[in-house]
């Protein structure tokens, strides 16, 4: 029987072992270099559930939201603010999707490319995050449907924060303060991947960027822009600046997939990559451009700096290609010849002084949305 006994404790220990990549090669983040407990601090309750549009928002006709079962609930957006944050996601405890996706920035990365685990970079540009229910598809090529499926991908990838999803819920699951939270999201301690999806879906689904100055104008007429404001709202909006047409509706952007000439030959082939299908190579997300201001370097591989950077490229650097979106052709063709926008630079200033009221400062420092997490 003692013989039995050491045997079973052997084969436990061995089996134990043998889970290793899981297990003993997950160290827990426990406390900051300053010695400091490291939990969340949720005392303060928000009410992510009621974060509602105003009525430009819900009264636009082309902006209809993405339908989900995932609906927000307080419980569920606050584990997933924890989440977003918590640096033990990734295998070495030093990235959080935080790391990448500063508030203060408008949910991007001020970096080219963002810094993974190990130090090395990513591939493309950080996006920003806001008004998710508003973007369809997600990353730069789309290649997650929704912001649940999205959510996953940055964890598994070995780049960014180099976890896979085995080791993730057994991580989680030896971390003190996620059982009560699970418990309070979901009504149970077990700790699922679909349930982390859908913590991550709430609380990224209540990230929501509405009040700029813009959204005030809307209300009033824009009786509080300046002359400036509003001739580069003119511009942007009228035909000849062809802006408005690519980044459409009230959220600015998020709907479509389109090639804008950035280049004449794609090393990056965009949505191409994913669909192996050549029309479709050169095709980017159109981006919403709320708070872009905050968001350079700009483009998905980050080489403008500068919004003017930017309107210069659209005035009188188009590049010819099969794929060139019919909106930035002189014939409004698929492929046709590229449009010379030839903005002055009154103009380029006008434009940039109007994106910079789509910057919503209250979004930026609500404490809704920060990192629950002692530094």
């Amino acid at each position: 029987m003692i013989r039995l006994s050491i045997t079973i404790s052997v084969i436990f220990l061995f089996s134990c072992r043998k889970d290793s990549g899981i297990i003993s090669d997950l160290p827990i983040l426990e406390t900051t270099q300053n010695g400091e407990a490291y939990a969340p601090n949720l005392q303060t309750g928000y009410n992510y559930e009621d974060v509602l549009f105003p009525d430009h928002f819900l009264n636009d006709n082309v902006l209809d939201p993405i339908s989900t079962e995932n609906a927000v609930t307080n419980e569920g957006a606050t584990l997933g603010r924890v989440l977003f944050y918590d640096k033990n996601l990734s295998i070495n405890n030093t990235i959080s999707c935080a790391s990448c996706h500063h508030q203060s920035l408008g949910f991007s990365d001020s970096l080219p490319f963002s810094i993974g685990f190990e130090g090395g970079l990513t591939s493309r540009n950080s996006m920003a995050i806001s008004n998710v229910d508003y973007n369809h598809g997600f990353f730069w090529d789309v290649r997650a449907s929704t912001i649940e499926q999205q959510s996953l991908m940055p964890i598994q990838h070995p780049v960014e924060m180099g976890m896979t999803l085995a080791k993730l819920q057994y991580k989680l699951k030896q971390i003190s303060y996620y059982p009560q939270l699970f418990l309070n999201a979901f009504g149970s301690t077990e700790i699922t991947t679909q349930k982390i999806s859908l913590a991550f879906g709430q609380f990224l689904r209540s990230i929501r960027s509405y009040r700029s100055k813009y959204d005030v104008g809307v209300e009033i007429g824009f009786s509080n822009f300046t002359a400036q404001e509003l001739l580069g709202y003119q511009i942007y909006s009228g035909e000849p600046s062809r802006c408005s047409n690519c980044h459409t509706t009230q959220n600015f952007g998020g709907l479509e997939n389109r090639n804008n000439g950035i280049d004449g030959i794609y090393s990056d082939l965009g949505l191409a990559g994913i669909t192996n299908n050549d029309y479709d190579i050169g095709k980017f997300k159109s981006v919403s451009l709320r708070n872009i201001e905050l968001t350079a370097p700009y483009m998905h591989d980050s080489r403008f700096q500068t919004l003017e950077e930017v309107l210069e490229f659209y005035s009188s650097q188009i590049n010819a290609h099969a794929n060139l979106d019919d909106l930035l052709s002189t014939n409004f063709t698929t492929g046709g010849p590229p449009i010379d926008l030839n903005f002055t630079k009154s103009e380029q200033k006008a434009i940039i002084a109007f994106l910079k009221t789509l910057t919503d400062f209250e979004f930026i420092t609500d404490p809704m949305y920060s990192n629950p997490f002692p530094e």
